[in-house]
């Protein structure tokens, strides 16, 4: 177990947490520590694919720690330099876009900011039905950001959502290994 400090934050693609969770199981696996964050959106609201409560909490037990879901929480991550690698594992294209245009709004999108003022790095594993349409900018403007690494992506249903991708949750463990030695893991666009 590499002795490293790893932020593992949720937004709302609620359909991908079941993969999520089983990529946080692999990142604590592999790291000895795990800090939990989850957007407002993730913690306030119920879903057909399960209780918001309950995944909160699941997260907490898979980490032994508590989880951050506000803005105020997740500012003291930079100044204090609590973690080597922040991972958003999904995030959507409403967090991408902020991402790219800069604006801090949620706890994850300041744990993202707060982080990277540090130097560190910050993997994402893209979720959204829009990556080939609207949010395609945003992920193209984060692609060339300094510290700023992707789990790899494709698209998932390319007959039925043509413009929808999604990274590959499995890989999401190897890809941390490879941000936290400065390289984006290969190949980033995977073929259906």
């Amino acid at each position: 177990m590499e002795d490293k400090t790893i932020g593992f934050a949720l937004c709302g693609s609620f359909c991908t947490h079941a993969l999520a969770m089983e990529a946080l199981e692999q990142v604590k696996a592999r790291f000895a520590r795990v800090v939990p964050i989850v957007s407002q959106c993730v913690a306030d609201t119920d879903t057909r694919f399960g209780n918001a409560h309950d995944l909160m909490r699941e997260m907490e037990r898979i980490c032994d720690h508590r989880v951050i879901s506000t803005v105020k929480a997740a500012e003291p991550i930079g100044p204090q330099k609590l973690l080597d690698l922040l991972i958003i594992c999904p995030c959507t294209g409403n967090t991408l876009g902020k991402l790219a245009a800069g604006i801090t709004d949620t706890s994850v999108t300041m744990a993202a900011k707060a982080h990277l003022r540090n130097q560190r790095p910050l993997l994402i594993a893209p979720s959204t039905n829009d990556g080939l349409a609207a949010s395609a900018p945003s992920i193209g403007a984060l692609l060339g950001r300094k510290y700023i690494y992707f789990v790899p992506f494709g698209q998932d249903d390319p007959e039925k959502k043509p413009t929808s991708l999604v990274a590959d949750f499995s890989q999401v463990a190897d890809a941390a290994q490879a941000a936290l030695a400065g390289r984006q893991l290969q190949p980033l666009l995977l073929r259906q």
